[in-house]
């Protein structure tokens, strides 16, 4: 293994041995040594620090920031060590180990190399190089005035702090007089280095965009976490006058959430979470700090008002703040989302716009595709819908997909409970950021489910009509079919049958006058019957329609008694179409005369924006309403089996209009 490869497991290695010696020697020190809660904050740090530095090392080993924790982990324990070293050795039983007073002050005096680490880190975070050539001279002011600190402080020693106070230095004291300009001047460099590296996070994020930007956000949500834990720890001192579980729990968290931060800003790991993570973290603890003010103001106006110590004070305020919980905490975390992490809060506001306007009927449930592809900002995205009859997905027309689209790459499965809804397919940066997508899918929901139901049913309702359509068209081929047997068949047979009776009648002689009378009968009678059999095929389906809808209805007008004006267009039309318009241009026409006693009637037949259009309108009585049964209900579901529609006005007195409209682009 390579060098390089091999000392992030060798400095790991020191780390823990030194954590495991420090744990021994402050165990050995008994009284004297340091408690559980100082030996779990101090570890949590070490290796928080150690874990995350030998990650960064082994997978970025010219990164600098690894190298940076690894060093702060060894500058930790090792101090940490130093002092339980000198508790056992300089305190619990002096003399049993060499060099505790050499430990003592090394533990004593090392104090600004704690904050090397985390200044060097704020420098060269994210990627280990300064925000820009300008912050040089900062960067090497800091380097001096902390090398020369940490030299100067080990001469500085007349007595070390508790409870090392009766241990003497192994090193001489300089003189005040130069001890004391030469810290000044350094302590004002540490300072003016400490100011700057925030100033140089500022100034990094303020020119940063994209996923710099999102590795600082990650940073600052982990710092956020060290003033928290200054006012808990103040708070608790304020209250108990003691250090408590409420300062150890909060040193520990940062010792953690520090190093953690940074290890995943770094690799990169889940950075689009850090906008969802720093909402919740801010509405919660704004939502903490008012439901806390608002108990303790309840509490202390009840308890004035009905004495110290009641227990009605207490559950007043409780009911309070579990009541208030809910809406104060959505309307915190809307402001917090409007500021913080706008894409969620615009994402979440459209839908909610258009969840209000689908209450109100002013959009179609289908368009929540389109709603998503903006509320998610991406164009790319389509929504089909999950047909369960159909075992397949479907658009959001109703149209069946049969292989879903290879693009965009990211598909998104949509369930509501245990029913499936269909598949998102969207950008695959949007895996990047579960909360915008998880959130926008969960309060679009409804609008999801619904127009999945209204995809179905209107994939039913077309299954239908074509259904309609096949059996009209099954009835018309069985019309047809009817009038070739019948003008073929029956019309023929009795025309012959006629002939030759008249045949026979010419060959008879005069003296058999009575036969041929019987004959001129029979010939009747066959001719009526043919004309009958031509009147009932003339009604299966009119053979004018072979010459087009302009001659048929022309036809009909010229059987019609009274007087019927027609204007249509010489255009052919497929044959369902022309024998429905046809068939309600005969009804329409047999209404006017056996019913509404009309004298003129006018067809027109046009075409209009690819529609076929048929009016008919007559001066009759009017007042034609069309009832279950009757001819006008049938007109108008042959014409919507075709996906046309027939209106009827029809007032008393002013005649009627009938008009059927069928498309044909």
């Amino acid at each position: 293994m390579r060098p390089s490869r091999l000392l992030p497991w060798v400095l790991l290695a020191i780390g823990l041995a030194s954590v495991g010696l420090a744990f021994a020697f402050s165990t050995l020190a008994g009284d004297d040594g340091d408690g559980f809660s100082t030996i779990i904050v101090v570890s949590a740090g070490v290796l928080a620090c150690l874990g995350v530095g030998v990650l960064l090392t082994v997978r970025l080993p010219r990164q600098p920031i690894g190298w940076i924790l690894l060093a702060n982990a060894l500058v930790i324990s090792s101090i940490y060590l130093a002092a339980s070293y000198g508790q056992y050795a300089a305190l619990s039983d002096p003399g049993i180990l060499p060099v505790s007073d050499w430990a003592v002050l090394y533990s004593d005096a090392s104090w600004p190399l704690f904050f090397v680490g985390v200044t060097a880190i704020a420098y060269l975070f994210p990627d280990g190089h300064l925000p820009s050539p300008r912050w040089r001279p900062i960067a090497t002011v800091g380097a001096l005035s902390f090398s020369c600190m940490i030299l100067m402080t080990p001469f500085n020693r007349d007595s070390f702090s508790a409870p090392f106070e009766e241990i003497s230095s192994p090193l001489p004291t300089l003189p005040e007089a130069i001890y004391t300009p030469l810290a000044s001047v350094f302590l004002l460099g540490m300072a003016v280095t400490l100011i700057g590296a925030v100033f140089a996070l500022r100034s990094r994020f303020r020119h940063s965009d994209g996923i710099e930007r999102l590795q600082i956000k990650w940073l600052a949500l982990a710092a956020i976490s060290m003033p928290l834990t200054l006012v808990g720890c103040m708070v608790e001192g304020l209250i108990s006058g003691d250090v408590g579980w409420v300062t150890f729990l909060g040193i520990t968290v940062v010792q953690v959430v520090v190093p953690v931060a940074i290890g995943v800003a770094v690799l990169r790991y889940r950075l689009y979470e850090i906008d969802r993570l720093i909402s919740l973290t801010l509405t919660y603890v704004v939502l903490t700090i008012l439901l806390a003010l608002g108990f303790a103001a309840i509490v202390l106006a009840a308890g004035v008002a009905l004495g110290g110590g009641s227990t009605l004070a207490t559950a007043a305020a409780t009911l309070v703040v579990v009541v208030a919980f809910r809406p104060l905490r959505d309307r915190i975390q809307d402001k917090v989302d409007h500021r913080f992490n706008p894409d969620r809060y615009e994402g979440l506001h459209q839908v909610d716009q258009f969840l209000t306007e689908l209450r109100l009927g002013q959009v179609e449930p289908e368009d929540t595709g389109k709603v998503l592809a903006g509320a998610l900002q991406d164009p790319t995205l389509q929504l089909f819908f999950w047909l369960p009859d159909e075992n397949c997905h479907a658009d959001a027309g109703g149209h069946l997909v049969s292989e879903l689209p290879e693009s965009p790459a990211g598909r998104t499965p949509l369930r509501r409970g245990d029913l499936r809804l269909g598949t998102l397919f969207h950008d695959e940066v949007l895996f990047d950021r579960p909360g915008l997508l998880e959130d926008v899918i969960l309060k679009a929901g409804m609008a999801i489910e619904i127009a999945r139901l209204r995809v179905e049913v209107r994939r039913q309702l077309s299954e239908v009509q074509q259904s309609r359509a096949r059996i009209l068209a099954a009835a018309d081929e069985e019309r047809k079919r009817l009038e070739r047997d019948l003008h073929d068949g029956a019309q023929q047979r009795l025309v012959a049958i006629g002939l030759e009776l008249r045949h026979l009648q010419h060959g008879l002689g005069k003296e058999d006058v009575k036969i041929s009378q019987v004959l001129n009968s029979v010939v009747e009678g066959l001719a009526q019957s043919i004309e009958e059999l031509r009147e009932l095929a003339h009604g299966v389906r009119p053979s004018a329609l072979d010459q087009g809808l302009a001659a048929a209805l022309r036809e009909l007008a010229a059987r019609a008694p009274i007087k019927t004006d027609v204007e249509a267009i010489p255009e052919r039309f497929d044959d369902q179409i022309e024998a429905a318009v046809y068939f309600v241009a005969s009804e329409a026409l047999t209404n006017a005369v056996r019913h509404a006693g009309a004298s003129r009637i006018e067809m027109v037949a046009s075409r209009v924006n690819g529609d076929l259009i048929l009016e008919v309108s007559d001066d009759g009585c009017g007042g034609a309403v069309s009832v279950a049964g009757s001819g006008l209900a049938g007109l108008a579901d042959r014409v919507e089996s075709l996906d046309g529609r027939l209106l009827i006005t029809s007032d008393a007195g002013n005649g009627t209009r009938l008009v059927a409209e069928l498309p044909c682009a």
